[in-house]
């Protein structure tokens, strides 16, 4: 046989859509032709399988050689085509049965002594292989990412001999065991727990309607009063990530290469890029897109500390995302999707000295600082908290503060009542399923509409008061929304409240 046509898969951002290699071998001054749009390192693929091939003691055809990667419009990148192209090789030279590689997938870089290397995005592929019900030959080294699938017809590999043995049917290399999800798994082992903080009764408050209904918060304190503490804190009371969302996340982390731990690949990740960063490293892009903080950061926490040395236009990058839970790169090739789904926590000084109360900045010194942060970002933060200084008494107290694990535990009730109504967290509803599902009373209706005239509220901020209110119905187990829950969700306004302060003083 002359034609091979064998499977595997390209990398779209998290999307892993099918690439057929077709194998020509005729007639003619020998040649190695690859096309298809093929990049340089897809080119340079041509040396790797001619001596991975040579040196796994196979014959390499002295004949005409094409390798068309279709389809032709979709840009191939990296040596993760090298293990197809060099068994579509054995298929269109003899070498090899094509029957025995029908329905299967080949994904892997080789090494010039037929050694399988691994490559980037395992994690998708294996999880389209599987919707597909086709059998995957991977990497030996992608084994540890890729068993979180639970994909009973994935074999690993590590030299072509073998995988050409196996497929012959000479010797059978093992399907990798699944990694089971169990409690181990998913327990919160490596947080740092809450009650380590002191004091600070409003912001564990505010952490807690946060991660009970997924909303953004920003905290707002002089130095010392513990919003990083607090902040590196909120995974450990956030619900706990679903199979799904824990193979989204890892999907993400294996476009990087990035391993991830098995014990606890089920808890919420946590970001905290340094205000030094760019908006590209932050949000994703690059010529070859890769996903940015924002994607890593996905079904977790985001945590942005000094808040105003960030330049405002990597900030203003976020505020789509922050709406949608995804982020389109667009490049003159292609455009890709990211999922970022993730929780922002913010936290900044109140002035430039530290504290605006110290006197060492007048009012339009503090006032060009914090405006450092535009208006629609703050508008999209749902909960605003300020932090008072702790009081010696406080920082010497010796009481009990509340666990992780209580917090956690009334989180996780108020958010499968939000799933249960709604199938989604409470920041997630849209402004028609607001109406539907968070219903005002005519009381509560009267005093929203009192508090947005005076504060002069957006109808975005509008919207988000509304879904806060709901959260902390949520935490009380409450059908309806009361005028305290109101209340409370007006009360956390303090970087608005401190920006009028300077404004109209």
């Amino acid at each position: 046989m002359s034609l091979a046509r064998i499977l595997t898969r390209a990398q779209v951002g998290i999307e892993s859509p099918v690439v057929t290699v077709e194998v020509h071998l005729s007639n003619g001054l020998p040649s190695f032709n690859i096309v298809g749009l093929p990049e340089t390192s897809v080119k340079e693929s041509k040396e790797r399988v001619r001596s991975a091939l040579h040196n796994s003691r196979f014959i390499f055809p002295d004949q005409r050689i094409t390798v068309n990667l279709a389809p032709a419009d979709l840009p191939k990148q990296g040596g993760r085509y090298d293990l197809a192209i060099a068994i579509g090789i054995l298929v269109a030279s003899g070498q090899l049965n094509e029957q025995t590689t029908q329905g299967c997938e080949f994904y892997g870089e080789l090494a010039l002594n037929g050694e399988i290397r691994p490559v980037t995005a395992i994690i998708p592929v294996v999880m389209a292989a599987k919707n597909e019900r086709h059998k995957c030959y991977i990497p030996d080294q992608n084994v540890a990412m890729a068993k979180l699938v639970e994909y009973e017809h994935c074999v690993a590999a590590n030299t072509l001999q073998g995988l050409w043995l196996d497929l012959s049917g000479q010797a059978q290399l093992p399907s990798i065991d699944c990694a089971k999800v169990t409690s181990a798994d998913s327990a919160h082992v490596c947080f740092m727990d809450m009650s380590d903080v002191k004091g600070q009764p409003m912001a564990k408050r505010a952490l807690e309607i946060a991660a009970a209904g997924g909303h953004n918060i920003l905290f707002l304190g002089p130095p010392g009063t513990g919003k990083s503490m607090l902040a590196q804190r909120m995974p450990s009371i956030m619900p706990k990530m679903s199979v799904e969302q824990a193979l989204q996340t890892a999907a993400v982390y294996s476009l990087t290469g990035k391993q991830l731990d098995h014990h606890n690949w089920r808890n919420r990740p946590f970001r905290a890029p340094h205000h030094t960063c760019s908006a590209v490293a932050l949000v994703g892009g690059s010529s070859n897109p890769k996903p940015g903080e924002i994607s890593l950061a996905h079904n977790g926490v985001l945590f942005l500390d000094e808040l105003p040395e960030y330049e405002r236009k990597v900030l203003d990058s976020l505020r789509e995302p922050m709406e949608t839970g995804l982020v389109t790169i667009s490049r003159a090739a292609q455009q890709v999707d990211f999922p970022a789904s993730f929780q922002l926590i913010a936290a900044l000084n109140p002035s430039p000295t530290g504290c605006h109360t110290d006197k060492r900045a007048s009012p339009d010194q503090v006032l060009r600082y914090l405006s450092k942060i535009s208006g629609p970002f703050v508008d999209r933060i749902d909960l605003q908290i300020e932090l008072p200084r702790l009081s010696t008494q406080e920082l010497q107290s010796t009481r009990q503060e509340v666990t992780s694990e209580v917090i956690r535990n009334r989180v996780e009730a108020a958010f499968e009542i939000a799933l249960k109504r709604q199938g989604k967290a409470n920041a997630r509803l849209s402004t028609r399923e607001i109406e539907q599902y968070c219903v005002l009373n005519p009381e509560v209706a009267q005093l929203l509409a009192r508090a947005t005239e005076k504060l002069n509220l957006s109808p975005r901020s509008y919207h988000r008061i509304i879904k806060v209110a709901r959260t902390i119905a949520d935490l009380a187990q409450r059908g309806d929304i009361t005028v305290p829950d109101l209340k409370e969700a007006l009360s956390y306004r303090a970087f608005e409240r401190l920006l009028g302060q300077l404004t109209y003083r």
